[in-house]
Order: structure tokens, then sequence, then C-alpha cells
């Protein structure tokens, strides 16, 4: 089948591999759509792991119902890409998502298990969800996403009122901004350094105001436009300076949660964090709850995943797409796969 890898740093390349079977129960799915994400790119930056097959946010059809007798083939289905163990105890409280195992054979994650980056896919049995009718393939490959970000408000606890800033526009910041809305959050605020994003998220009605993160002077201004500091910060960037202006932006005793995923180590000023015993919150993937309850808003129409998908491309165009994505200048926030085509 065909399929995108990882070749060398900013370089994908088509080849082709075996199509998935059926293994201890898994799913074989004909994948329609997959997202590309944010921890993708840091994979495509780095070149590494070479041969790497990514894709974690896929939809589409079963070819194999493995173990499910539940599911039969043609049935529109999607997946949590993770693989927890589900015997430890983050498993048993319904926390798969900061399990050991949890990436080890990750979908499009883990060179054992390609991922949706190419014209089928599998996962495991117990992690595939059967999609509504009313949901489209492109609105399923958004879930994964938007789940992470429905767990990331989720920990940050945001009142009614409360004022909120978010750091990134990517998708998963974009997602934020959704979901801090519908708690009711009376200021939302985005720090972005793509100009044409950080103003899309206003244009869409999400955020109250874009600040453009290359600006001097964007603490005291984003400090004083908040009346002493931001109660909720989410960080979805993960680099040194954009998690030093979120510890540096929160008010005191404030909540930041980090999202945003570096590959290397960061610096902080964690002194600022000490002296105003502000809370800091990692927040990885979603529970299983999460990711239900993702797909739930979507088809009920709570919220809107379709504005935010700027292109559907081919497999053939996944490397140009992934520059589009770090131009710096392009307002693109989600761009999905279409294996198919």
């Amino acid at each position: 089948m065909k399929c995108v890898k990882i070749e060398s740093a900013k370089n994908l390349v088509l080849d082709n591999i075996d199509v998935p079977v059926s293994k201890n129960g898994s799913v074989v799915i004909k994948v329609e759509s997959c997202g590309i994400c944010g921890s993708d790119i840091h994979y495509w930056v780095s070149g590494e792991p070479k041969g790497l097959v990514m894709g974690h946010e896929f939809a589409g059809t079963v070819v194999d119902p493995g173990s499910r007798t539940d599911l039969k083939v043609g049935d529109r289905v999607t997946g949590l890409p993770i693989s927890p163990c589900g015997k430890c105890d983050a498993c048993k409280t319904g926390n798969p998502q900061y399990c050991r195992s949890t990436w080890a054979e990750a979908v499009g994650l883990s060179l054992t298990n390609p991922g949706g980056y190419a014209e089928f896919t599998s996962c495991r049995p117990d992690l595939v969800r059967k999609l509504p009718d009313n949901m489209t393939f492109d609105q399923a490959a958004m879930v994964e996403p938007s789940a992470v970000s429905l767990h990331a408000v989720s920990l940050a606890n945001i009142k009614v009122g409360s004022k909120v800033l978010v750091i990134g526009a990517g998708i998963i910041g974009m997602m934020a901004l959704e979901f801090a809305k519908l708690e009711g959050a009376s200021f939302i605020a985005v720090v972005e350094a793509n100009e044409l994003r950080g103003e899309k998220a206003v244009n869409i009605g999400k955020a109250d105001k874009f600040y453009n993160a290359l600006k001097e002077n964007i603490v005291q201004e984003l400090i004083k436009d908040s009346n002493g500091g931001f109660d909720v910060v989410i960080e979805c960037c993960g680099n040194s300076a954009a998690i030093t202006e979120a510890i540096t932006t929160v008010r005191p005793g404030g909540t930041v949660v980090l999202v945003g995923v570096s590959l290397g180590a960061v610096t902080v000023p964690l002194t600022a964090a000490v002296l105003y015993e502000d809370v800091l919150k990692g927040a990885i993937a979603y529970t299983e709850k999460d990711f239900d309850n993702t797909i739930e808003l979507i088809s009920n129409k709570v919220i809107d995943v379709d504005k935010y998908i700027s292109d559907k491309v081919p497999l053939s165009k996944a490397n140009e797409s992934f520059e589009r994505l770090t131009s710096g200048k392009d307002d693109a926030v989600k761009i999905i796969l279409k294996p198919q085509k």
C-alpha cells in the first residue's frame, strides 16, 4: 500500500509497505482522512525516527473488524491511537494517557504501528470508536486533537468570568480557545508568532484579542490588559520562551497548564512560580471519556471543527503541507491528508 515515511530532516517520501493485518484482535481500517499534528511536525523537523509512518488523527472504514463482534466491514470509525497497558494505577483510575506503555505501540507514533499517513492502518480493538452517522471523516480526524484541548481545559478548571490566555494558535491552541469560551471565560487572549493565525483566532470569534509573540514588551502588555495577570494560561508551544511567558503572565496563585511538548530541555524562571504559588500542571493527550465526549460535542454541533480545516491534500503533497504549516506566513491551522486520493 502507498504511504509517506520520514526519510530525513524535513523530508518525507512516498513509499510502499504491506497492508496491515489484524493482530491480537486489532481492527484494520481503510484511512479516508488523517490530520497533520504538531507532534508530527517535531518528528519532521528532526528527521527521526527514520522510516516512521506518522498519522495518529485518523478516520476511515473497517476492512477487518478483528475481535470486535459489534463492528462489520464498511463501518465508519476512528480510534484512540494510544497503547495503555490496562493494568497499572493510571489505567485503573481512568487515566491511560500517562500509563508508561501509552506511547510504546501508539498508532503513527511508533515504528511498529504505522499510522494514517497510509492507505490502511490498524488500531487496538478496545480503542476503536464507531462514528455517528452525521459525522464526516474529516470531522472525525479532528476528534483526536480536539480531545487534547478538551483535556487541557478540563485540567485548567476555568470558571465563569475567568481571564484566559492561550499561547500558540495551532489546532491545539485554537481548540483550547473554543473550550475556554464554552466554560464561560470573560476575556480570552491568544499569543502567536504567526500574525495570520493570530488574527484568524480573533476573526472566527474565539479569541477577544491577539498579541504578536514577536512584539517587544508583550509581557507587560498582557499583564496590564488582564489587570494583573490571567487566571489561567494554557501553553501550547513547549519552548522556553512560551513557558516563560506563561509563568510571568499568570496572576499570583493562578494556573498554568503545559500542553506543548519539547523534544529537548527547556529553561524557565521557576522562581516566579514559587514566589506567587502558581499551579503548574502538565497535560498530555486525553482520557477515554474526553475522547468520547469530543465525538459527542462535534456530532451534536456544540463545536464546529470544519472551520479549522484549511486544506485537504493527497499523500503526495504531505511534505509541502508541512512546509506550509511551519512557514509562519500562512494561516493554515489543520491540513487533512486524504490517502485514497
